[in-house]
């Protein structure tokens, strides 16, 4: 069976050696696959912000000419949950999330990272992880379950690339009695809950499993701003599958 593309950065600290690892995905980066014979590709990371983000319409293209898309934890997640009415198959608890509507943000899985010549590395957390972390942390009366709603709402107003624990903390301050603070600080080490590595990890395991039936996938318009797309990336798109322009 051939290696799994997957498309990771700071959600997947230890990738196994049997994938091909590429880095967070950008606009055009799946849609340079299209050259190759179908196969599994997996999405976790993907960039944003300063950078244009992986397109619906690659996914779909992919989708439609037999390639299996498996899609979590972060910028995969966020694809999945809009395209697995189309194919595109969503794992773990982030995916869940966002298909069920109980998370809509974007940037509830965005986090700051080193450059890929050092690994990657999340500089902050993902809001998704804190809001994990913190309902533990009620479950095991680290704090109380109004402290936890207090702390999510706080990480919540913090601007994405500035949510840590330790900014979170400084901030509550003056809003909760610095015993819990205290007390969260101690246990947070060995508490903490990692959501999205988490998936990550699920999705790397899902593409080893066989494939579950699916329905074939339409593809997508092939507009101008597609084509040129396919163009910038060296991507001879063709026909469309089925024969359609």
């Amino acid at each position: 069976m051939s290696l799994s593309i997957v498309f990771a950065g700071p959600s997947l600290a230890a990738p196994p050696s049997d994938i091909a690892l590429r880095p967070p995905a950008a606009a055009g980066d799946l849609l340079r696959l299209v050259p190759q014979s179908p196969g599994t590709v997996v999405l976790i990371d993907g960039v944003f912000d300063a950078v244009a983000s992986v397109q619906h319409k690659e996914i779909l293209e992919l989708l439609a000419r037999g390639w299996r898309v498996i899609g979590g934890a972060s910028m995969g997640a966020l694809r999945a949950a809009e395209l697995h009415a189309s194919g595109m198959e969503g794992v773990g608890a982030v995916f869940a999330a966002y298909a069920s509507g109980r998370i809509t943000a974007d940037d509830d899985v965005a986090v700051l990272h080193a450059p890929a010549e050092f690994g990657f590395r999340p500089m902050s957390e993902a809001l998704v992880d804190m809001r994990a972390t913190l309902a533990v942390a009620a479950r095991q009366r680290i704090v109380t379950v109004s402290a936890a709603r207090m702390l999510r709402d706080t990480a919540r107003a913090l601007f994405w690339r500035e949510r840590s624990w330790p900014a979170l903390l400084a901030a509550a301050h003056g809003q909760i009695p610095d015993t819990a603070i205290a007390a969260l600080g101690r246990w947070l080490p060995h508490g903490r809950v990692q959501l999205k590595a988490r998936d990550a990890r699920a999705c790397v395991a899902a593409a080893r499993l066989p494939a579950p039936a699916r329905l074939a996938c339409a593809p997508p318009p092939r507009t101008a701003f597609f084509r040129a797309l396919a163009a910038l990336h060296g991507v001879d798109l063709g026909r469309a599958p089925g024969g359609r322009v």
